[in-house]
């Protein structure tokens, strides 16, 4: 099955990851990040328990290990030398069939780690000690680095997505630096849920991708999404993208100068160099006007996994990224969670 159209046509491979079939896996609440290393293999956070996930080329599982996190909700991977690492932001958090898959009340912690890719910790941030966090909580959501391999002088940068909806900056060594909230140019962030730098143009910048719900009462209506664009010093430049998106997820990816952006609200956006929207493709987003959506409901109300998903229809997305081919691999957030491989054909 094709999805897409000209230069961003695709072949939809369905369920390509063969994660083992396992009760964890069936009823755990997919909320995760993907990355591809230099090899091509693909690595996830497993859908349930605490383990990262590596898959060869053909999806097929080639190693795990425990990770000792609660949720491996933003994974980026670079590159030290000869060395690959993975930054993997905990949001410290995990929605449960144990309570009634409803987000935990407790004021825990999330943290941000270095890991080497068979799972040795390398570096630990330290939440940073601001006064906003005496008794708000800290939940990072995604991790950017300006690589020094790309001349960058190895920041870190970290989005607190769910807890105070900072953005916090780090040296290569670990040391806490500044932050910033949106006060700065476009207003403060609402759910800054990525981060991303890039590296198109002569001075690279850092891209903040945030949201926000609309509800009434409890029921979703819709989300209002934007990108904000900062300097690598924290000078805010601009902002873009409110007429076209709704809910821009971490995963960004860019192919020939063409920025393609997986949204939560399901499609993908794709820009140009110069931050113009281009278009969708694979739109879905009809599929949020059931009020159990990512998921079902089943004849006692319960939450369960969506019982109509179908190849070529995207549900929700949450992270994507990009082989050296061109090829997609899309992480969706709902129970038991679905990696497909978007397969490149023009």
């Amino acid at each position: 099955m094709l999805i897409g159209s000209g230069k961003h046509t695709y072949e939809w491979i369905d369920n390509w990851a063969k994660i083992p079939d396992t009760e964890s896996a069936r009823a755990g609440w997919a909320h995760h990040g993907i990355v591809v290393t230099e090899a091509g293999d693909v690595i996830i956070y497993h859908p349930g328990d605490p383990a990262v996930l590596t898959f060869d080329r053909d999806g097929n599982l080639s190693g795990s290990w425990d990770s000792g996190l609660v949720e491996g909700h933003g994974i980026t991977i670079v590159k030290e030398g000869s060395t690959e690492y993975l930054w993997i932001a905990d949001n410290g958090n995990k929605s449960v069939k144990e309570n009634g898959y409803k987000p935990p009340a407790s004021l825990s912690s999330g943290q941000v780690v270095k890991k080497t890719l068979d799972g040795r910790t390398a570096m630990v941030l330290q939440q940073p000690d601001l006064a906003v966090y005496r008794e708000g909580k800290y939940s990072p959501t995604a991790v950017a680095v300006d690589e020094e391999r790309h001349g960058g002088n190895g920041d870190i940068w970290v989005s607190d997505g769910y807890g105070m909806y900072y953005v916090h900056r780090y040296d290569k060594n670990g040391n806490y630096i500044s932050s910033i909230n949106g006060d700065e140019g476009a207003g403060k962030f609402s759910i800054p849920h990525g981060v991303w730098i890039d590296r198109r143009k002569p001075e690279p910048e850092l891209y903040i991708a945030e949201h926000r719900r609309v509800e009434e009462g409890s029921r979703l209506l819709r989300f209002e999404g934007r990108v904000q664009v900062y300097d690598l010093n924290g000078n805010f430049k601009r902002v873009f993208g409110a007429e076209h998106l709704g809910a821009p997820r971490r995963g960004i990816v860019i192919e020939n100068g063409i920025m393609i952006l997986p949204e939560l609200n399901p499609r993908v956006a794709i820009f140009d160099a110069a931050d113009e929207f281009v278009g969708y493709f694979s739109d879905n987003t009809e599929v949020m006007s059931t009020d159990s959506w990512p998921n079902s409901k089943d004849e006692s109300g319960a939450l369960t996994r969506r019982n109509d998903l179908r190849p070529g229809i995207i549900n929700s997305p949450h992270d994507m990224a990009m082989d050296a081919e061109g090829n997609l691999y899309l992480a969706e957030f709902l129970i038991g969670g679905r990696i497909t491989k978007l397969a490149k054909r023009s």
